[in-house]
């Protein structure tokens, strides 16, 4: 049923071709209508207890029971050079709000579709049953798996709906900053996740074009919009930054990287290497990646010529340094939320 007591017919609804869906099933994506759903590779590595994600060890998520999906799985503004998505199936740049699926239909067909996928490990004589049958009923739901998920035009509802939910902890937001509107409208609407995060790989114009790839006259607006609510924004915030080498690893951008992290004011900066993996590896190579100790230098860098930032964690294995807002410090550990049913 949708929000106005009314049936979006089933042939109304935008639905993920045919074709792309036969790709994304062989790809391990769970598919409904216009919504996808995966298992990430440390959620797999969790079943067998070989190890957690860095959002647990930076956040203290539980990354067997984390769900990431999204709700605008063939859409978004921009073809990234990095993206490790298969965003080469995306076919459009607009979900009317008659023709999209409910929230709480959305997530029913996703939980029943990340069901079957999780299933799947439960022969696995490595897992551990009692973490399967837990990842079931998820605490924490990343939204940000393939597309652009502020395209979904009923996001609030979506998030508003996710918090009323018993078993949810936390949920993360993930946004190219493309649609400030719709930010706008999260916190208007008191609908903000958890935490949000806004990908930035550039601090200037031309590396912005050369990497994000737009398709909006305007992105370069768009997304510096976005980046000035951070610091009004009623939730947690963080840049995440990747790092390309030979895009925006050079350290005459340090300066501008961390100007714009004093101006947008985040409660934490996480600075990644990019990862040859995915459907970037028709477009990069695997030199790109940065290793380890580049990442940390780069983000020592970016914290000397910056007044409220500092080095608080990192994660080797997943190549990430994150900075903390010592200005706008709050708790790392993410509080969880008081159910409203």
């Amino acid at each position: 049923m949708s929000c106005s007591g009314e049936t979006i017919e089933e042939e109304q609804l935008i639905k993920i071709k045919p074709l792309i869906v036969k790709q994304l099933k062989k790809a391990k994506y769970g598919v409904s209508d216009h919504s996808t759903v995966g298992l990430c590779h440390w959620t797999k590595k969790s079943f067998r207890n070989e190890g957690s994600c860095y959002k647990h060890k930076f956040y203290g998520i539980s990354t067997h029971a984390c769900m990431e999906f999204s709700p605008a799985g063939m859409y978004c503004e921009n073809r990234c050079v990095y993206c490790w998505r298969p965003m080469e199936f995306y076919d459009s740049m607009k979900m009317e709000p008659e023709h999209v699926a409910e929230p709480e239909v959305i997530m029913s067909k996703l939980m029943e579709e990340r069901k079957n996928l999780i299933m799947g490990h439960k022969g696995d004589p490595r897992s551990d049953e009692r973490l399967i049958y837990e990842s079931l009923k998820p605490s924490h739901y990343a939204i940000s798996l393939s597309g652009e998920p502020t395209m979904y035009p009923k996001l609030p509802e979506l998030i508003k709906y996710l918090k009323t939910l018993e078993e949810t902890k936390s949920i993360f937001l993930v946004t190219n900053g493309q649609e400030p509107e719709m930010i706008l409208k999260l916190q208007k609407e008191n609908a903000l996740p958890t935490q949000l995060y806004l990908s930035t790989n550039a601090a200037d114009y031309e590396s912005f074009i050369r990497i994000n790839k737009p398709k909006y006259d305007d992105s370069w607006e768009r997304w510096n919009a976005t980046l000035q609510m951070l610091k009004n924004l009623d939730t947690r915030t963080v840049l995440r930054i990747t790092l390309i080498r030979d895009y925006n690893n050079q350290k005459e951008m340090i300066p501008a990287f961390a100007k714009l992290l004093e101006e947008s004011s985040p409660n934490f900066v996480e600075i990644k290497s990019y990862m040859h993996i995915g459907r970037s590896t028709n477009r990069l190579q695997h030199e790109n990646m940065l290793d380890m100790e580049e990442v940390r230098e780069f983000s020592k860098e970016v914290t000397k010529h910056t007044k409220n930032f500092s080095i608080m964690d990192e994660s080797y294995i997943s190549r990430i340094v994150i900075l903390q807002n010592n200005e706008r410090k709050i708790d790392r550990w993410i509080a969880t939320y008081q159910n409203t049913n």
